[in-house]
């Protein structure tokens, strides 16, 4: 498989990870959310994602789940999620990750980080701890990690860090900065790719200031490919309008603590997973909660037709 580069674009869904009701991993139905991702369009996968319930799995669990998915994926880039407290860990899964052939590995920076220095020196160890020549995507989301990283400390993290060839996008408010990258790169800095996250809420926006695409999931993975490859075309007016016929939902799925819940429930209604349990601690969809899901699927299937 393909490493990783700056030239990666499309769109990489965040996998779930399914789990049987008793909290065990259902390996069946991550093959076959895998082939579901790859058949709705997906040009990669992005695997132990906070969306995919990283931090509840053991390090054995984790490296089995990337085994697996890079073996089901074939020739597709899987990017496996090694964001950890400590670098022995990135370091240790990182390693099992790239042996099994994984396309590169994302890190998220820890909490504790405050100053612009620190952010700095982390990367410059992470990137060290994710192995010599090992592309990593540099996660950007303040809103759960609680860490701010400037447009200035963001451009010195990439010119010091060659093994940075991608940004996953999730600052919010956040347009700004796409634009900032962009402009630094036309004037002389090596360019990185980026693809957007934040449930895909801004995506329509993001392609328009300059995004290569998205790295995020939705229980609909079809429609960020789709709207991806008209914005690509110069297609803006389609692109929104497709993407408003699913808006509702994406932004249903955005509510803190029920987002993860709402999407397993969607995918496991279109038979992409058997269950839509989460691991606990977690909790799935209330009967109310449903019956709204059911409402916007419902909503948006007519949306869907007239846009035909």
């Amino acid at each position: 498989m393909s490493k990783l580069t700056a030239s990666n674009k499309g769109v990489f869904v965040i996998s779930v990870t399914p789990f049987h009701e008793n909290g065990a991993i259902d390996f069946d139905s991550l093959d076959r959310v895998t082939d579901f991702y790859l058949e709705k369009g997906a040009t990669g996968i992005t695997v132990l994602g906070m969306m995919g319930e990283a931090p509840k799995l053991t390090q054995a669990e984790a490296r089995e789940i990337v085994g697996r998915v890079i073996k089901r994926a074939g020739s597709t880039p899987v990017v496996a999620g090694v964001s950890a407290p400590g670098l022995a860990a990135i370091s240790e899964l990182s390693s099992a990750a790239m042996d099994m052939g994984a396309a590169g590995v994302m890190i998220a920076p820890p909490a504790s980080l405050r100053t612009d220095d620190q952010i700095t020196n982390y990367y410059a160890q992470a990137c060290q701890a994710a192995g010599d020549g090992v592309p990593v995507v540099l996660q950007d989301f303040p809103l759960s990690t609680s860490v701010q990283i400037s447009n200035g400390t963001l451009g010195l993290i990439i010119e010091e860090n060659e093994q940075i060839v991608m940004l996953k996008h999730e600052d919010w408010p956040g347009l700004a900065k796409i634009s900032a990258l962009r402009k630094a790169e036309a004037e002389g800095r090596r360019r990185i790719s980026i693809l957007c996250g934040n449930g895909a809420l801004f995506l329509p926006e993001e392609m328009g200031r300059g995004a290569d695409g998205a790295m995020t999931g939705f229980g609909y993975p079809e429609m960020m490919a789709e709207v991806v490859g008209l914005c690509e075309k110069g297609d803006m007016d389609n692109a929104q309008d497709l993407f408003d016929a699913y808006l509702p939902l994406v932004r249903y799925e955005q509510q803190p603590g029920l987002g993860l819940a709402v999407r397993k429930y969607v995918l496991a209604k279109r038979g992409a997973i058997a269950s839509s349990a989460l691991r606990k601690p977690g909790a799935g969809l209330a009967p109310a909660a449903i019956a709204e899901v059911e409402r916007l699927i419902e909503r948006q299937t007519k949306k869907l037709k007239e846009l035909k």
